[in-house]
């Protein structure tokens, strides 16, 4: 897990990200998010909606092992985070980068 809190710390730190389940669940919804972590105690209603989402938008999620108010500690913010969206993953490796395509 500290592992995991660390490319978490580097992805928010560097990259592009919104806390909280109402964002997760819109970029899930119109798959605008590369990746979606969501905290082991995330409200039930709430995952089941953003799970369903990202399966449909082909969006990767990751269920964090730690409670909301690890993965605000593992994301360097003062608050309890129960979902977060990566848009882009800045420095980090949680997204694997897209390979460019070759011009024929």
């Amino acid at each position: 897990m500290v592992d995991i809190s660390k490319k978490i710390r580097m992805c928010a730190e560097t990259g592009k990200v919104k806390f909280g389940e109402r964002d997760a669940v819109k970029a899930s919804l119109l798959g605008s998010a590369k990746l979606i972590i969501l905290s082991s105690n995330c409200r039930p209603e709430a995952k089941s909606d953003i799970l369903h989402n990202a399966k449909i938008s082909g969006i990767p999620t990751i269920i964090y092992e730690g409670n909301g108010y690890e993965l605000g500690s593992a994301c360097g913010v003062p608050y309890v985070v129960s979902a977060m969206s990566v848009f882009d993953a800045g420095n980090s490796d949680l997204v694997p980068k897209e390979k460019k395509k070759e011009k024929e």
